[in-house]
């Protein structure tokens, strides 16, 4: 208010050149192009043309600095041309590479030598930035040229751009070369190469740079401390970075709010959540960065509902969500399951005109894949005004983990095709074969497993040779999923033994779960799940001997079973139930329900399935506690607090058990709503007494 009110007052008042230049000056500050516009309106109105060349200074700088370079070149256009100084031109081009205009600051500049006018110590480094960053190594050079015949290339910004330059734009021997005749380096200069050695994927490097700049006598700055902590990142060096950390403390750095959003990431990505949490609490002026990196960092390390709490009270705090925090937090609602939040969050990037952006795009597109939320998955993909490969990734595995091989395959097709040619990688694979083993497709999946190196020029991996592996034993093919396994020129891994033994049992072929079984114990010997998957194999098979045998191995080698839970997610609060559970404060009507479910199954001749009861290690081992496993009181809660018409959903970190699967299906027709289990192999779609698995999973 009262910056509208000393507006309207100098709007009123005859002022001076100066103080027409005060008020142009304040536009720019407080990024106003109403107020600019409003400033160059009374100095129309107030002096005669020309303008003095200082005040067109201004008004370009105004105008580049607020991205209306249209505006700034018509000013430029109208001054006389001895009124166009360096600083004008400057003010021109400083403005464009400011705003990513990097080609028309070139233009500029080029412009600027036919007009006569030599550039300065401030023109060099926006030209040599524009260069840099549109990777053009012959401009830089004639740039670098001029520098050296303008006898400016001694000045250590100057240098250090055109150093900075020459790393960009890959030209790695005239970087250093540039560097070693460098008469002086400033802090600026040793930031530049310790961060390009970073981004080269040198954190060595970097490292022996800064020792070189310590050794020097140089005093790192903000810049210099966050380069170095990524170098520390990506060399996955925690002593080093704890050692940074105590010269941030000694040097009095541990107050700038970069620097601690710098070692916020850093302790992050090397799994040390408290010191990141440390750092965070000692923050004294936070900013989005702050929150952002705490929310990143909870996600990176799977602590997806600490990110979606951290990301809820930067709301209170009215932080205003970036691109990148609310792509970080979509993760974690996907990791969740969590769509409630997910959808909040997706009509936040909506309000802030952020849905559009590429990583916030994908990041909701696999939110509602992973949620089990296919039409809202398609829908944000299709309203994507670009897609890059994670995308389309996202889409294809969605499809997979929901049993659509179809859909799956034709959008394979779709993305390699001519009118879009994408090219698939590694993932791409993994998640079409995924959604052919998913729906037996095994014909379509082996042609496309065959041609992978050829076609696509991508090396079958551990993961493929899984998928197939999979995709064989679901169709029952299970001794030739084993022929293929000792054919592999890869080692075996967990998941390829595992979906060997996940078949033997369903297929009735124990010999072969054996053999997988001891091919697991010797690579994961502390699974809980394949000794309850043998036991209840031979159990199956009515081979009781071996069947205990397999259970008293787990209990001699100390393994305990992981507690099964489930949970479910209502108005942003998650509900967590594991097996027989009676915490909850609604027990009552959760009970209640399920009695009332229990009767009507029973009317309809349901009868439990108990054929593996008594080897579940969970203790749900009679007919009667099988009724109280964790995902059936979750469903009992969600019937309860779910408005009629709205899907439940439902997440289980465990496989959900061959009772619970056919008895929701059961529900799900007496109930008549769409039930959607997520277990930790797939999703289960349950609607009138059938599930979108086909009853194999």
């Amino acid at each position: 208010m009262q910056q509208c009110n000393l507006w309207e007052t100098c709007l009123t008042m005859t002022l001076t050149p100066n103080a027409l230049a005060s008020l142009v000056e304040s536009a720019v500050s407080t990024r106003s192009a109403a107020a600019g516009r409003a400033a160059h309106a009374r100095i129309i109105r107030t002096l005669d043309p020309p303008l003095p060349p200082f005040l067109t200074n201004h008004l370009i700088n105004m105008y580049s600095k607020l991205d209306l370079v249209n505006s700034a070149q018509l000013v430029l256009s109208l001054a006389p041309a001895h009124h166009r100084s360096v600083v004008t031109w400057t003010s021109l081009i400083s403005g464009h590479v400011q705003n990513g205009h990097f080609a028309s600051a070139l233009r500029h500049f080029s412009t600027m030598l036919r007009q006569s006018i030599r550039p300065n110590d401030f023109t060099f480094p926006c030209a040599f930035k524009a260069s840099g960053s549109i990777r053009s190594p012959v401009a830089g050079k004639q740039l670098h040229a001029l520098a050296v015949k303008e006898g400016q290339i001694s000045d250590a910004f100057v240098g250090c751009s055109a150093f900075d330059m020459y790393c960009k734009t890959g030209l790695r021997e005239d970087a250093s070369k540039m560097f070693d005749e460098m008469p002086e380096r400033n802090v600026a200069t040793w930031n530049a190469f310790i961060s390009n050695s970073v981004l080269e994927g040198k954190p060595e490097k970097a490292f022996c740079a800064f020792i070189e700049f310590r050794r020097a006598g140089g005093k790192p700055n903000s810049i210099t401390f966050c380069a170095v902590f990524n170098a520390c990142v990506d060399a996955s060096d925690l002593q080093l970075g704890r050692q940074l950390h105590g010269l941030v403390m000694q040097s009095g750095n541990e107050g700038d709010v970069s620097v601690a959003n710098g070692m916020i990431d850093f302790y992050g990505k090397c799994r040390e959540v408290d010191m990141s949490e440390l750092v965070f609490i000692g923050i004294g002026n936070r900013n989005g960065v702050s929150w952002c990196s705490m929310v990143a960092m909870y996600e990176q390390n799977d602590e997806g509902e600490k990110a979606c709490a951290t990301f809820l009270r930067s709301r209170e705090v009215r932080v205003e969500p970036s691109d990148y925090m609310v792509s970080s937090v979509l993760s974690a609602c996907a990791g969740l399951a969590g769509v409630e939040l997910g959808r909040s969050v997706h009509a936040l990037a909506v309000k802030g005109c952020i849905e559009v952006n590429l990583f916030v795009g994908s990041a909701l597109v696999d939110m509602y894949a992973k949620c089990g939320s296919i039409e809202n998955c398609e829908r944000a993909f299709h309203e994507m005004p670009e897609r890059n490969l994670i995308t389309w990734n996202a889409l294809i595995g969605g499809y997979a983990h929901q049993g659509h091989a179809d859909m799956a395959l034709a959008l394979f097709e779709e993305m390699t095709s001519k009118s879009v040619e994408v090219v698939p990688n590694y993932v791409t694979l993994v998640c079409v074969l995924s959604a052919c083993s998913r729906a037996g497709a095994v014909k379509a999946g082996m042609e496309i497993f065959d041609s992978m190196r050829e076609r696509f020029g991508i090396v079958p991996g551990a993961e493929h040779y899984a998928c197939v592996v999979d995709m064989l034993a679901r169709a029952g093919m299970v001794e030739r999923a084993y022929e293929f396994i000792k054919r592999m020129p890869v080692r075996p891994t967990v998941s390829i033994w595992g979906a060997l033994l996940g078949a033997s049992r369903v297929y009735g072929k124990p010999e072969l779960g054996k053999i997988a079984a001891d091919n697991l114990f010797k690579l994961d010997p502390l699974d809980s799940g394949n000794h309850v998957l043998l036991s209840n194999m031979f159990a199956a098979a009515g081979r009781w001997e071996e069947a205990n045998f397999a259970r008293k191995d787990m209990e001699d080698v100390g393994i305990k079973k992981g507690a099964g839970c489930s949970w479910i997610s209502v108005q942003n609060a998650v509900h967590v139930f594991q097996a027989k559970d009676t915490s909850h404060e609604r027990n009552s009507e959760i009970q209640a329900m399920l009695a009332k479910l229990r009767r009507d199954m029973k009317a309809t001749g349901y009868v439990p399935d108990t054929n593996f009861a008594l080897y579940d290690l969970e203790e749900e081992e009679r007919e009667s506690e099988v009724w109280y496993h964790s995902e059936k009181i979750a469903l009992a809660f969600g019937l309860i607090v779910i408005p009629p018409g709205v899907p439940i959903r439902i997440t289980k970190n465990l496989r959900i058990c061959v009772d619970c699967h056919s008895a929701i299906k059961v529900i799900s027709s007496i109930v008549g709503r769409e039930i959607i289990v997520r277990d930790n192999n797939r999703f289960h779609h349950f609607r009138d007494n059938q599930c979108s698995c086909g009853d194999y999973w």
